[in-house]
């Protein structure tokens, strides 16, 4: 049980002490203190000067220490494994590996994974090199599809997110088949206009008036979204299904 109310936002560095003691005898104040130094940690002030710390910074805080202890690994290494976390990668299991995609991405059906890593697949961010080996694709490959207008990088950095990375992986595996990026230049046509209906949609709802206007259009758009997922995907079966071409 945590000594600490997991209804509490904040909890001060004491908290965070007796949090982690029990997994790491070794833990004191100081030793958080100089881990803030380094910047591995970055807990907010009260006005007075008190630090505050949320329960993201103790788990934080906990991959640190275990990663000290388990795997030896120096600060340097960490805070670039931190970086990366930072960016949606999953953390590496043993020393010497590099970060990773989320395997997440992209449920066991092939449908986008509504979360990855704890986290929205938009929140992940991939270098170019990144989404390449995640997606199982080449330059050549990811260029065509940039052409195509079936991916593009963020506009804030350049990285990829979770959504590219799932189209990227699916243009990847269609490749297998013959299937290239220009024969998806239908998909994404279907999607625009797909879109353009849901904004016509969930646009007035967003212009409402009340506080939680914007909330429930994102809800409606997302529910939408999914919905003609569902639908295309029956409609395709349903046509290269035998039993149901009459």
């Amino acid at each position: 049980m945590s000594s600490a109310s997991p209804m509490r936002a904040y909890l001060s560095i004491g908290e965070v002490l007796a949090e982690l003691r029990p997994e790491f005898s070794d833990i004191t104040i100081s030793k958080i203190r100089f881990l803030e130094t380094e910047g591995l940690v970055e807990p907010q002030r009260t006005p007075s000067g008190y630090r505050k710390f949320t329960h993201a910074d103790v788990e934080r805080l906990r991959y640190v220490l275990s990663a000290q202890r388990d795997q030896y690994l120096p600060l340097k290494v960490i805070r670039d494994h931190l970086a990366a976390m930072d960016r949606g990668l999953e953390p590496p299991q043993v020393a010497g590996a590099a970060p990773r995609a989320p395997v997440s991405v992209v449920n066991a059906d092939g449908f986008p994974a509504a979360e990855s890593f704890g986290r929205d697949p938009s929140e992940l961010r991939l270098s170019r090199g990144e989404l390449i080996d995640a997606a199982g694709l080449d330059e050549d490959l990811l260029q065509a599809l940039e052409s195509y207008g079936l991916i593009r990088p963020r506009r804030d950095g350049g990285y990829f997110d979770g959504d590219a990375l799932v189209v990227a992986k699916t243009a990847a595996e269609m490749s297998a088949f013959g299937i290239e990026p220009r024969h998806l230049r239908s998909f994404k046509a279907a999607s625009d206009r797909e879109v353009g209906l849901i904004e016509q949609i969930v646009t007035p709802m967003s212009r409402q008036r009340g506080p939680d206007s914007a909330a429930r259009a994102v809800e409606a758009a997302r529910e939408l979204a999914a919905l003609s997922v569902r639908l295309h995907a029956a409609l395709i079966k349903s046509q290269l299904d035998p039993d149901l071409r009459g």
